[in-house]
This record gives structure tokens, sequence and C-alpha cells, in this order.
């Protein structure tokens, strides 16, 4: 198992119209990408990180999520309008 934390900016005052996108985007990838077993965007508390958002992520294997990062631009295609440069992207391995 393979599991990514992704933490994206959304840009100032579209945070609501992300949530929305983030809503069908993640139904899509739980339909079409079944080795892709949590995908799990959250909003952050804290002074300053109002416009964050940050994803767990979960694959079955090292292949899927290389096939879900292969498919993320046209599943991605309008959220990335509303993304400030910049992400931080760990990729983890389990150790239980």
């Amino acid at each position: 198992m393979v599991t990514l934390i992704a933490t994206l900016t959304i840009k100032e005052g579209k945070m609501s119209e992300a949530i929305e996108v983030l809503k069908e985007m993640v139904a899509n990838i739980k339909t079409s990408e079944p080795e892709t077993l949590e995908y799990i965007p959250h909003t952050v508390k804290g002074e300053g990180l109002e416009n964050t958002i940050i994803f767990y992520e979960k694959y079955e294997s090292e292949e899927a999520m290389k096939s879900h990062s292969k498919n993320l631009a046209k599943t991605a295609i309008k959220l990335a309008p509303l993304l400030a440069p910049g992400r931080d992207i760990k990729v983890c391995n389990e150790i239980i």
C-alpha cells in the first residue's frame, strides 16, 4: 500500500467553489479508480490556513498511484484554475 499526503492552497475567495469541485472529483475517482482505496480532501483550521486543502490518499500499489496521477490532468481540470501556486506532496509507506 502507498499513502500520499498532498497539501494545496486554494486562491483567495475560491474555497467554496473548490469544495464543490472536490465533491464531484472525489465521486468520479471513487467510481473510476478501484485501486484508489482512499481519496479524502480536508480543510484545515487555524490562522493563515483557511485556504489550505490537505488530501489523504491511499493506493493499493505504486502502479495504482501512477495510474491516478496519469488521470489527474483530466480529473482535476475544474480544480486547477482555483489553485494558488505551489504544493507539497509526500509519498509515504505504511509501517504496519
